[in-house]
Formats: structure tokens, C-alpha cells, sequence
């Protein structure tokens, strides 16, 4: 228990929830813009990304130029034109935020089933 490898799976734990979790909310991105694009070129959808960000994970449109205005949060939104934009990683986030403490849970039995933890 001493010798180090608690707290080295402690950090792998850690580091996997966050994969997971970003992973989890890439998936749930791809699958609602599938479900809101109008004339997908699949360009945007092949930028979307799970990149390391710090100790963390980050999901991302890679900076495409358009991405802001899809999103909704682009200075060609409305009140400058009509299209409010899709907010689909802003309404994802919330998706994920409930569903990232069951998937830690899930990955905690595992350890613990694996004698890790």
C-alpha cells in the first residue's frame, strides 16, 4: 500500500475518468450535430477532437473558422442576422456534467474489481 502503486493508480483512475468523460461528450456532440446540420459536408464534424489540455482533456472544433458562428456565439449571430446558432457544445456540456459522475463510478468498480483500488 506504501510502495507507491495506490498512488500511481490513483493518477492512472484519474486521468482515465477524464478521457472517458471528454470522450463521452464527443460522442454526444457528434451525435447531435448528425441530428441538427442542415447540408453536412462532414468537414466540421471530422474537426471535432479530444485533446490533452493540462492534466485534463479538452473537446474542440480545432479552431474552424465557422465554428463560433454554428455555436452561436459568433459576432454574425442574430440580432446581425437570424441563425441563433446551435449551441451544441454548450447544451452537451450540461449532458455531461450529470452523466460524468456515473461514468468515474463505473470506471472506480472496475479498479476495485481488478484489486487496483
Amino acid at each position: 500500500m506504501f510502495d507507491g502503486r495506490t498512488a500511481a493508480a490513483l493518477h492512472t483512475f484519474g486521468d482515465q475518468v477524464g478521457y472517458k468523460v471528454a470522450t463521452y461528450a464527443e460522442d454526444q456532440i457528434q451525435q447531435r450535430l448528425r441530428e441538427v446540420l442542415q447540408h453536412p459536408t462532414g468537414y466540421y464534424q471530422s474537426r471535432i477532437t479530444v485533446d490533452r489540455a493540462g492534466s485534463g482533456y479538452r473537446v474542440s472544433d480545432g479552431g474552424v473558422i465557422y465554428g463560433p458562428w454554428l455555436e452561436g456565439t459568433g459576432s454574425r449571430n442574430s440580432p446581425v442576422t437570424r441563425f441563433p446558432g446551435y449551441a451544441t457544445f454548450r447544451r452537451t456540456k450540461a449532458l455531461v456534467d450529470r452523466k460524468a459522475p456515473q461514468i468515474a463510478y463505473e470506471l472506480l468498480a472496475r479498479y476495485k474489481a481488478m484489486g487496483l483500488l
